[in-house]
């Protein structure tokens, strides 16, 4: 797959998993560890649909944990400019008003392309855009304890908020629409270790190496 890298096209690479899975930390280790190479991180959070049309009361009620919250459609373009080597500008989205911000970020078209998100492994057509895909898995308790930190501390929601949004659409949309995407995966990390005693972040970062060379 090296001859992908330097003169063919981008390799994606897409990272599906609960919330607070470890999704975006792996997706930010590899761009660590791979550095040198080349990589173009996307989240997939920064393509969820404006809600700038609605109410703020309205807004409040959609909901943000199935697949339709999602723009699936500019990110599969804009997938497409980078393999074709292109920049393009990934959206910027408020999670406390729900909707975007206008201004953007200019992403490059690296040789390495990760794609880190809930659904991200849902979508038919960015599936098969993807050389390897990843599905990180994690005890239900422990990705809850992790959503409820970063949805507190980074994006002003309540605890009462988060707890009612977790009972009433992450756990049952994270079991109709998220964990079946594990059955597209190359490779499911175990976010605590495998059974060789190897950590779930080395096993991935193996599977890139092996990729890219």
């Amino acid at each position: 797959m090296l001859m992908a890298l330097g003169q063919l096209m981008p390799v994606i690479i897409g990272i599906g998993g609960g919330t607070g899975s470890g999704k975006t930390t792996l997706a930010r280790r590899i761009a660590t560890r791979f550095a040198d190479r080349g990589v173009a991180l996307i989240d997939q959070d920064s393509y969820y649909r404006d809600q700038s049309h609605l109410s703020l009361p309205d807004r409040e009620s959609v909901n943000y944990d199935e697949p339709s919250a999602i723009d699936h459609d500019l990110l599969l373009e804009q997938l497409r400019e980078l393999l074709e080597g292109r920049s393009i500008k990934k959206p910027a989205y408020c999670f406390a008003s729900h909707t975007r911000t206008g201004e953007g970020e200019t992403v490059a078209s690296q040789p390495l392309v990760v794609v880190e998100g809930l659904f991200a492994l849902w979508e038919p057509r960015i599936r098969g855009l993807m050389a390897l895909k990843i599905y990180v898995e994690a005890d239900p308790d422990i990705r809850f304890i992790r959503r409820l930190q970063r949805d507190v501390i980074t994006r002003g929601r309540s605890v009462q908020s988060v707890v009612e949004q977790y009972l009433e659409t992450v756990r049952p949309m994270h079991q109709h629409y998220i964990e079946p995407t594990r059955q597209y995966a190359d490779l499911v990390a175990n976010n605590v270790a495998d059974s060789e005693g190897s950590s779930w972040i080395e096993l991935a970062m193996a599977r890139v190496e092996k990729l890219i060379t």
